[in-house]
């Protein structure tokens, strides 16, 4: 790793928390310095997804030779086929910049980064108000079909119960006092006078 070690932001959620609106308002926030993480996939791209943007897009193979080679920082198959990880050149890349990296991950990728980097990291778990709310949120989005929502919803009660090994809970009940909080616990762990 290169000169400047910043520190590393981890958000973690069951799908249609807010972890990604959260994060992306964090990134806005100038005085933090932060810049995303992207993370390697070898899902197919949906909608209107960039590769090297909202993910880097690698075949199966590709991925599973990166494996080989410990190339990731954390990796995890989620579904059959479909891993996703954290490439460790992503996180020498922002630092290269002398940024923080902030991550928009799933739990297990981010308690992995906590336990790499535990003095470095804050790892944030963002709650949803309850799973029947989750449920609305992911129907709205119109990305899915029921079969990968009602996996999803599955997944969540699994991820719900993983909050207490993060250092701080968001309750996302209220958008605005959420997103208060999450530059609060920034602020806070970048010891920023506010």
């Amino acid at each position: 790793m290169g000169n400047f070690e910043g520190k590393l932001f981890v958000f973690s959620a069951p799908s249609g928390s807010g972890k990604t609106t959260i994060v992306r308002h964090l990134l806005n926030q100038e005085k933090f310095n932060l810049e995303f993480s992207i993370s390697a996939t070898s899902r197919e791209p949906r909608g209107f997804e960039v590769n090297g943007e909202d993910y880097y897009f690698i075949s199966l193979q590709e991925f599973k030779q990166y494996i080989k080679n410990d190339d990731f920082l954390e990796w995890e198959e989620v579904y059959r086929d479909n891993f996703y990880g954290t490439l460790k050149s992503e996180v020498e890349r922002i630092w290269a910049k002398g940024k923080h990296v902030i991550f928009d991950i799933d739990v297990v990728g981010g308690l992995r980064i906590k336990k790499k980097f535990p003095e470095k990291t804050l790892a944030v778990f963002v709650k949803p108000p309850s799973v029947d709310e989750l449920k609305i949120r992911l129907k709205k989005r119109k990305t899915e079909s029921d079969e990968k929502i009602n996996m999803r919803i599955a997944k969540a009660s699994v991820e719900l119960a993983t909050a207490p090994q993060f250092d701080k809970i968001i309750k996302n009940y209220d958008l605005a006092i959420a997103l208060k909080e999450a530059e609060e616990l920034v602020g806070e762990f970048l010891e920023l006078d506010s």
